[in-house]
């Protein structure tokens, strides 16, 4: 695929405060050099004070968006965020299915910021059962990783068991990331890579600040975004961590609440130094 333009897809939820879903992907993606599309599985109303509401499509709307995109663009790589509700589940699994994609970064998007459900309770076993399977590497936080192993996470040693357990659903690559680890706060985030066959650690300077709005979407479509250049999913987890840390590091402070982090960070960073 040499010299052939890269094309990125996102199914997700869209953000109207610009920091999450579907727009961050799309920000992403663009800021990595490739070309992305868009399948729509809700319309959330929010801004940086939270969500006020979430309208989900139809499955079958988001079922049609990707048919439409795959049939005719080619995705090199997708990523999947914000799903709502068993029934899309079911039907974005199918159409994966359908196109026989392989490139799959799955971001288990489970409760906002602000603490507004993103996916239902029931769709979770829809999710571990019909997607995970599906994945070349999937994203879950500290939360996520529970609800998806099905044990309490309190440090790196249950961490690595989780990390296992969600590897047997399924999932080729598991990253568990460490923004929410308490026992590191102030000092080092470490998000942990695990393949089946060993575990790799990926750190970055915990830096605080409110502005984290969205940086699990961001950090799966850098992934994802990788993935679709034909890299190997350690090294797009690795420049994945790279963005991240750039857009956190280097705030924006817009809006009230928890902020949206910086996605042409990296880009200019690299550009400056050729250094993250």
């Amino acid at each position: 695929m040499s010299g052939a333009v890269r094309k990125a897809l996102t199914i997700a939820g869209s953000d109207s405060g610009g920091g999450a879903g579907i727009q961050a992907d799309l920000k992403t993606f663009q800021e990595l050099g490739v070309f992305g599309m868009s399948a729509i599985t809700a319309v959330t109303v929010q801004n940086t004070l939270g969500v006020r509401n979430v309208y989900p499509l139809p499955p079958e709307a988001a079922a049609e968006q990707i048919e439409a995109v795959g049939s005719d663009l080619a995705p090199d790589a997708l990523k999947t965020g914000m799903l709502f509700s068993a029934e899309i589940i079911r039907a974005v699994a199918a159409q994966i299915r359908a196109f026989g994609w392989s490139r799959v970064v799955v971001d288990p998007v489970m409760i906002a910021k602000g603490g507004a459900t993103l996916l239902l309770p029931e769709a979770v076993a829809a999710l571990k059962e019909e997607l995970l399977p599906l994945a070349q590497v999937v994203t879950p936080n500290i939360p996520e990783a529970e609800a998806l192993s099905g044990i309490p996470i309190r440090g790196m040693s249950e961490r690595r068991e989780a990390a296992k357990r969600i590897h047997s659903l399924g999932a080729k690559h598991v990253v568990i990331k460490g923004g929410h680890d308490e026992s590191g706060r102030g000092e080092r985030i470490v998000d942990l890579l695990y393949d089946g066959a060993g575990f790799t650690e990926f750190g970055g300077q915990r830096i605080m600040t409110r502005h984290t709005h969205g940086t699990g979407c961001t950090f799966s479509a850098a992934v994802a975004a990788e993935l679709a250049k034909g890299t190997a999913a350690a090294e797009a987890i690795s420049t994945a961590r790279a963005f991240i840390q750039a857009a956190i590091e280097d705030e924006l402070a817009l809006g009230l609440g928890h902020g949206p982090t910086n996605h042409w960070a990296y880009r200019r960073r690299m550009e400056q130094g050729g250094r993250p």
